[in-house]
């Protein structure tokens, strides 16, 4: 599963197919499962014979032991790590995979604001922004500015 002999765009592709292997293993997400597929049937569509389906099933069979807990399952997802030469990558899927970790988390805030109750959303001030302000400012406006 290396990229060695591989042209530049096989290489590539096949990148992109482990990196979307790590992505779903992260977020355990329908989704992402569905990017992987896609992906491994632009790898097969590049050898031009549409029978050969070794990376559609391959992904299958991954996707499916990667959300597995048995020990065919976890061998399978070890076969797949060894094959993997980006040493970063490899390390990143072995922590997605861990058993002992623990399910994602779906993250409801957004960036720079905070959740306020009655379920609206209000920015959020960046850290000592009126701190700095108050001390830049002549010293008549301090006291207005940092209360």
């Amino acid at each position: 599963m290396g990229s060695d002999g591989a042209t530049e765009p096989q290489g590539k592709l096949l990148c992109a197919w482990q990196l979307a292997v790590l992505r779903f293993a992260v977020t355990l997400d329908n989704a992402e499962r569905m990017h992987v597929l896609a992906v491994a049937r632009e790898l097969d569509r590049i050898g031009g014979d549409y029978a050969f389906q070794f990376f559609r099933r391959t992904t299958a069979e991954l996707c499916h032991a990667i959300t597995g807990s048995d020990a065919k399952a976890e061998a399978m997802v070890r076969r797949f790590e060894a094959q993997i030469d980006n040493l970063r990558l490899r390390r990143a899927l072995e922590l997605a995979v861990r058993q002992d970790r623990p399910p994602p988390k779906l993250v409801a805030t957004r960036r720079g604001h905070t959740p306020i109750s009655g379920g609206g959303w209000r920015r959020a001030a960046p850290p000592g922004r009126n701190e700095a302000r108050c001390h830049t400012r002549h010293p008549a406006q301090r006291l207005r500015l940092c209360r």
